[in-house]
């Protein structure tokens, strides 16, 4: 959580984000369905972010954070706590430049992100059985250490990251009319909302979250931030009991609706991209796609982006994922 709510992230700053990230960031295809575009009515387009460096789009805010760092917090060392993709970019921006990194992973978390972080040179500590542990534990360290904390989501400067994926988005496609996009704790959603909401109003943004760790879709309904005694989800990198407050102020301002899907339906958007697509995406990448397939996103839009936010998923999750379509097929 932050210490001073600013409620001051603007498309000026994520342009700036986007120009200080430049140089360390892949710029994402965004690509064509066609399968898909048949399926939901309408032109659908995939924005790549599990083609990005890392595997996922955390890069964005965690290089926009760190490299705007000043020269005295980058001395003291950084630390955060991750569900795994945001440890890989604050360990590959940290590498990068140069600066020494701490990472509290959930103990659950998968051996892939976790080996990945540590080969990006990061310290990995494992802790809790969720995103919510691993960051008490983190705090604690902080403290100890005196180190400075790169959040998650709840972040201005790593929100405004996130939102460049907008940018190159409505560079692109300059008459989309909605972009789905995948929430957690919601600094990707929060970053994309502002970009959109501010260059052109008139663009509908949806989030997307797993039903088994739908904190911000329960909050956005309600009006007031709504957190959970347990998370259970085959998205591990969306599965946070507590919204962010900063995050929680901007959806509620600029994001059009929240809609969840079940586990059963990111699975099949998961198979989707697989096999249709020859994309590997991680459940939390998945969300936006099982959501078309599942025709849960009902609006008026001729023009869609969906973002694929990460595919750092563990190979033996996938291979059970796969192996239980297998079954129901040969059984039916």
């Amino acid at each position: 959580m932050m210490n001073t709510l600013s409620y001051e992230l603007t498309l000026a700053q994520i342009k700036e984000a986007l120009l200080r990230i430049r140089p360390y960031v892949h710029k994402t295809p965004l690509q064509s369905c066609r399968t898909l575009s048949e399926i939901a009515g309408r032109n659908v387009y995939l924005k790549l972010e599990n083609m990005q460096k890392t595997g996922s789009f955390k890069l964005r805010g965690a290089a926009n954070m760190i490299y705007g760092l000043h020269l005295q917090d980058a001395e003291r060392g950084i630390i955060c706590a991750s569900a795994g993709n945001h440890a890989q970019g604050v360990a590959w921006a940290a590498k990068a430049r140069n600066i020494p990194a701490v990472v509290v992973m959930p103990s659950h978390a998968p051996a892939a992100k976790v080996k990945a972080t540590e080969a990006y040179g990061a310290k990995v500590f494992l802790h809790g059985a969720s995103y919510d542990d691993a960051y008490a534990f983190a705090r604690q360290l902080q403290q100890e250490e005196n180190m400075k904390f790169i959040h998650a989501f709840d972040d201005e400067a790593v929100m405004a990251g996130q939102g460049t994926i907008a940018l190159e988005i409505m560079a692109k496609l300059f008459d989309v009319d909605a972009i789905v996009v995948p929430v957690g704790g919601g600094g990707l959603l929060a970053g994309i909302a502002v970009a959109v909401k501010e260059h052109n109003p008139k663009v509908k943004v949806i989030g997307v979250q797993a039903a088994g760790a739908a904190a911000m879709a329960q909050s956005f309904k309600q009006g007031n931030i709504t957190g959970l005694s347990e998370v259970q989800t085959i998205a591990d990198g969306i599965a946070v009991k507590h919204p962010g407050e900063l995050t929680f102020h901007y959806i509620r301002q600029y994001v059009d609706d929240i809609v969840t899907v079940t586990d059963e339906e990111i699975q099949e958007g998961m198979l989707f991209l697989l096999e249709r697509g020859k994309l590997t995406a991680e459940g939390a990448g998945a969300v936006g796609v099982a959501a078309l397939l599942a025709q849960k996103l009902q609006m008026n839009a001729k023009n869609l982006a969906v973002v694929v936010s990460g595919g750092n998923v563990d190979p033996l999750l996938l291979s059970r994922v796969i192996t239980g379509k297998h079954r129901q097929t040969t059984s039916a």
